[in-house]
C-alpha cells in the first residue's frame, strides 16, 4: 500500500517532467550594461553613469517560435540632477522584475528573436560618498520593455545569447519633486550571456 501511495504521489511530478520535455525551457545568465540618456525638463537636467549588472531570464517555449519569459535584473549606477538653484547625486541600486512575450526564428545554429513586455523597476538609494543628499527615497517605476537579439547554438543544451533590451520609463526622481523632469525616456541595456536549455 505504501508503494502504491508513493507511486501515485510521483505521478504529478512525472507529468510535469514530461510536459517540460515536450515544451522547451531555458534559463540564461547575462552581464548587462545600463545606459541612460541625458533628460531635460522643468529646469532639471538628469544624467547617469553607466550601470553594470546581472540579468537572469527564464524562457518557457509555448511552441518552437513563441515563448513567455520572466526576467530579473540587478544593477548599480549614479544619477545626477542639476537645476538652476540645486543639484544632487544619488548612488542607486535597482532591480527589475519583468515579463515578456518572445518571438523567435531558427536558421541553422542562429536563432534571432524579438521581445516585448512590461515590468517594474525597484530603485534603492545607497548611502555612501556617491550620494550627496539625505532626502532621496526608494521607490518603484513601471516600465515597458522591447528588444531583440540572437542566440547562437553552441550545443543542443547551450546557447550564446546577445541581446538589446530597451526600457521605457517615466523619470524617477526619488521622491524629490524639485528634480522631476516629467519626461519619459529609454534605458538602453545591451546584454551578453549563456542560456541553458532543459
Amino acid at each position: 500500500m505504501k508503494k502504491l501511495v508513493f507511486f501515485l504521489g510521483l505521478l504529478p511530478l512525472l507529468a510535469v517532467t514530461g510536459f517540460a520535455q515536450e515544451s522547451r525551457q531555458d534559463v540564461s545568465m547575462s552581464f548587462v550594461g545600463t545606459f541612460q540618456p541625458v533628460v531635460t525638463g522643468n529646469d532639471v537636467t538628469q544624467s547617469s553613469t553607466v550601470g553594470i549588472g546581472d540579468l537572469i531570464e527564464y524562457r518557457f517555449m509555448l511552441n518552437p517560435n513563441n515563448a513567455l519569459e520572466a526576467n530579473y535584473q540587478y544593477s548599480q549606477f549614479t544619477q545626477k540632477y542639476v537645476t538652476s538653484f540645486a543639484n544632487a547625486r544619488i548612488h542607486s541600486r535597482y532591480q527589475e522584475a519583468s515579463f515578456e512575450y518572445v518571438r523567435s526564428l531558427s536558421y541553422k545554429r542562429f536563432n534571432p528573436f524579438i521581445a516585448a513586455g512590461v515590468g517594474l523597476f525597484f530603485f534603492n538609494v545607497i548611502d555612501d560618498t556617491h550620494t550627496t543628499t539625505l532626502l532621496a527615497n526608494k521607490g518603484t517605476a513601471i516600465e515597458e520593455l522591447f528588444g531583440g537579439g540572437i542566440a547562437y547554438e553552441l550545443s543542443p543544451s547551450w546557447d550564446l545569447r546577445v541581446e538589446y533590451r530597451g526600457s521605457i520609463i517615466k523619470d524617477f526622481y526619488y521622491g524629490m519633486k524639485i528634480y522631476d523632469t516629467d519626461r519619459y525616456y529609454v534605458i538602453n541595456q545591451p546584454a551578453i550571456g549563456f542560456a541553458y536549455h532543459f
